[in-house]
């Protein structure tokens, strides 16, 4: 295995200062770089998406601000998944995005993910990329998952909002750019354990929420984060779903 994650990151000369800035954040042992708790980063407290995990959302201050955010969601009926296609949001966990925190920056998207929320870190030999095992606190069971590159299907990357129901709901009518965005954007991805990921599927709020109860209403801030961020609207359903977990 390489050095262990506390060794320096290269990086492409092309990085801009504002990647070094955010690439300096992966550069520790624990979530964030140590900026952030095991638990996770409170989501009003990571509006960009390039701090560790998801915490909590439990003081009722906060939950009267997610409800607020939650309620100026438009809403619209779910369309047709015809046409969807994954290739249409570009190759899976591209680097060369514009316009999403961390591009550009010689590591491809899934492995940021890995090093922004796990902690524990081991490289693959030569690299200071290629994530080959860690450990994982993840939100969505509460668990913490000891993970290796031998049994990756343990460890997804969930899209908060999923690219099929982003196509239903209006991004087939998007340029590729803005999708790759969307497909790409560390606001809206998560390291999760898998089967909790693929239980999921294409699933809105009204009809998936993760398995631990406590983490449901940070889970619909960073929904509705990102459908705000894009111009998305949700389903009326799904909008209640998000205002019941945060006591609306």
């Amino acid at each position: 295995m390489s050095a262990p994650v506390s060794a320096p990151v290269r990086m492409r000369a092309s990085v801009s200062v504002a990647g070094l800035v955010l690439l300096a954040g992966l550069t520790g042992c624990a979530p964030g770089g140590g900026s952030s708790s095991v638990s996770g980063t409170d989501p009003f407290d990571n509006p960009n998406g390039v701090r560790a995990g998801l915490a909590p959302v439990t003081a009722e201050a906060e939950r009267a601000r997610a409800r607020e955010l939650i309620d100026g969601l438009a809403t619209r009926g779910r369309g047709t998944k015809t046409g969807y296609d994954r290739d249409a949001f570009g190759y899976a966990w591209m680097d060369k995005v514009e316009g999403v925190p961390l591009a550009r920056n010689g590591c491809d998207t899934r492995n940021d993910m890995l090093r922004r929320d796990g902690y524990d870190l081991s490289y693959r030999a030569g690299s200071n990329c290629v994530v080959v095992s860690m450990k994982l606190a993840d939100p969505y069971t509460g668990t913490t998952i000891d993970w290796s590159k031998q049994k990756a299907a343990e460890v997804q990357i969930d899209h908060v909002v999923p690219l099929s129901y982003s196509w239903q709901m209006g991004s087939s009518r998007w340029s590729k750019s803005k999708r790759q965005q969307l497909a790409n954007d560390p606001l809206n991805l998560l390291p999760v354990q898998g089967r909790a990921n693929s239980a999921k599927g294409d699933s809105g709020p009204a009809t998936w929420l993760p398995p631990s109860r406590d983490i449901r209403c940070a889970y619909a801030v960073r929904f509705a984060q990102v459908a705000k961020k894009y111009a998305l609207p949700v389903t009326t359903a799904d909008k209640k779903a998000m205002l019941t977990q945060c006591g609306g």
